[in-house]
């Protein structure tokens, strides 16, 4: 290895801890590494090839338990090494906090990201399918996300001493992204019954603020259907006449009924009863 490049190598190994992922666009651009030096660290073990244009730093031969990406390591490498402005959202997020367990046991779970994720995101040997989101309910606003310090449960020891946090939708925002990418059947509004039935302490303040910041009308709306439907303690604190719900009904599903405070085609059951709708109309 020559003067030359000992620099970019103790600079590469320094931003990128053991197990953690690098691409291409990223070596060139930041740390002015070029392909023949990228081919030249994995040849030495410096660095080990994953997919095209995708590079990991190699673990320990001990702490090897499989070929697959974790999905934190991955999303973690994109938000802290290589600086893509993206965040773990919606059912993830939820989930993450605790807020989603009635949802199906799955081999890979799918993993909703938001923002800007690389066209290699999809192809990685991870233990998750990712799922990305390019529209965002908040366009580019970064109201509602957080950074959650999670411990990676992969039992790779090397990792452990990352302590970066994951930047993900707080559980205020992340009800809102859900909503948005609703399905249009009576299944889909269960799911979100189930998920809504356990949001007891959510912020009423934040709330407010991330549904005036929300563009969609028809979230909103749906929002408040839920929100009516299982009464917890911050729905109290929350005044919708802060809220522009927009004009007209909105279809949202065949064979559904129209609700009448909110103007918007839900299932029967998510009606509001005759007390319900005076203690909100």
């Amino acid at each position: 290895m020559s003067r030359q490049n000992t620099p970019k190598l103790k600079s590469l190994l320094d931003k990128a801890p053991p197990g953690f992922l690098v691409d291409t666009a990223w070596l060139k651009k930041r740390e002015g590494i070029d392909p023949k030096t990228i081919h030249r660290y994995v040849k030495h073990g410096w660095l080990e090839h994953v997919v095209r244009g995708v590079y990991r730093r190699p673990l320990p031969e001990k702490a090897r338990k499989s070929t697959d990406i974790d999905w934190q390591v991955a999303l973690l490498s994109l938000q802290w090494i290589m600086g893509k402005d993206i965040h773990l959202g919606g059912e993830s997020a939820l989930d993450l906090a605790g807020y989603a367990h009635y949802l199906p046991f799955e081999d890979k779970p799918r993993v909703h990201l938001y923002g800007d994720a690389p066209s290699w995101l999809k192809r990685l040997p991870a233990k998750a399918r990712f799922v990305v989101h390019n529209r965002s309910p908040f366009g580019d606003n970064p109201i509602g996300i957080i950074d959650e310090i999670k411990y990676i449960q992969s039992g790779m020891h090397a990792l452990d001493a990352w302590r970066w946090p994951i930047r993900v939708s707080s559980p205020e925002r992340a009800i809102l992204e859900t909503l948005d990418e609703i399905s249009p059947n009576s299944a889909g509004f269960d799911n979100l019954s189930k998920i809504f039935e356990s949001l007891t302490s959510l912020q009423p303040e934040l709330l407010v603020q991330l549904l005036n910041a929300c563009r969609s009308v028809k979230v909103r709306r749906l929002f408040f259907v839920f929100a009516d439907y299982h009464q917890h303690a911050w729905r109290k604190h929350m005044d919708t006449s802060e809220i522009d719900f927009g004009s007209g009904p909105r279809a949202l599903m065949k064979g559904g009924k129209l609700h009448p405070t909110y103007r918007i085609y839900v299932p029967v059951d998510f009606m509001p009863s005759p007390k319900t709708r005076n203690a909100h109309g």
